[in-house]
């Protein structure tokens, strides 16, 4: 039980600080095997672990494939018999074992780029949504929390920067409501790069066939990569307030997010 406690209080440390885990959990056994059924590990994506299901070869490729679960989001049965080595079983108890391994902590992320009237508004729907938000503007008199309390973190600094201070995750998304051309220009061919799921630029569709164009022609990014960005930003249900438009935005994050998680 204090084997499990760590684990559990491991698990709740790292969904607080927003680190991708999985947890591996033993599900069915037959025979001798080194851990029995409910046996735990947490697998961090350093390859670190808490917790053991066995040691030897056998956890070691459980890490591994708990490093692609965490990569892709998607939970993994895997079974192993543990009789011959030569014949290529990672051990030889004698028995077979079964784990079952999830991706833990993968609360959806939405990074808010810009705090104003709008990124307030978002991160405050956002957050009463279920998602874990992080705001970053880089005025910091608009990223703090006096100005919108109870976000998960605040990153007053400029956008260049922004990646160095975020921990990606397959439901990392990212709203760009910031002030103009110039702080967009700055953000997106990094951005762009990362892999993340979903981007999305508020905005008129002049301002966005600006930018796309700015980004195409003078920064040497394909149409295929600079067209993964959602702008205008959020759904058409004709908003003009800032409370309006966050809703816009909430709308099509979340419908992102459920249809990639189908």
């Amino acid at each position: 039980m204090i084997e499990h406690l760590k684990v559990y209080e491991a698990l709740v440390a790292a969904q607080h600080e927003g680190r991708p885990v999985s947890l591996a959990t033993v599900i069915r056994t037959h025979g001798s095997v080194p851990r029995h059924a409910g046996s735990k590990m947490l697998i961090f994506a350093d390859g670190s672990i808490v917790g053991t299901i066995g040691g030897g070869a056998m956890e070691s490729l459980v890490v591994q494939t708990a490093l692609n679960v965490i990569t892709s989001g998607h939970p993994q049965v895997i079974s192993y018999t543990l009789s011959d080595l030569k014949g290529g079983d990672p051990g030889i108890c004698g028995g077979t074992v079964e784990i079952f391994v999830e991706p833990i902590g993968f609360l959806p992320t939405l990074v808010i780029i810009g705090c104003g009237h709008v990124g307030k508004a978002l991160a405050e729907l956002a957050k009463w949504s279920g998602f874990r938000v992080i705001v970053s503007d880089d005025r910091e008199e608009f990223c703090n929390p006096e100005v919108i309390p109870n976000m998960d973190k605040y990153l007053p600094i400029p956008v260049t920067d922004l990646l160095e201070h975020l921990s990606l995750t397959p439901t990392t998304y990212v709203a760009a409501v910031t002030r103009g051309l110039p702080v967009d220009i700055q953000l997106f061919p990094k951005l762009l790069q990362a892999g993340i799921s979903y981007i999305g630029l508020i905005g008129s569709k002049r301002r966005w066939a600006i930018t796309r164009k700015t980004l195409i022609e003078e920064y040497g990014l394909s149409e295929e990569v600079v067209d993964q960005i959602h702008s205008p930003i959020g759904l058409d249900i004709g908003a003009e307030t800032p409370q309006e438009i966050a809703v816009s935005i909430m709308a099509e994050v979340i419908q992102h997010h459920r249809t990639k998680l189908k």
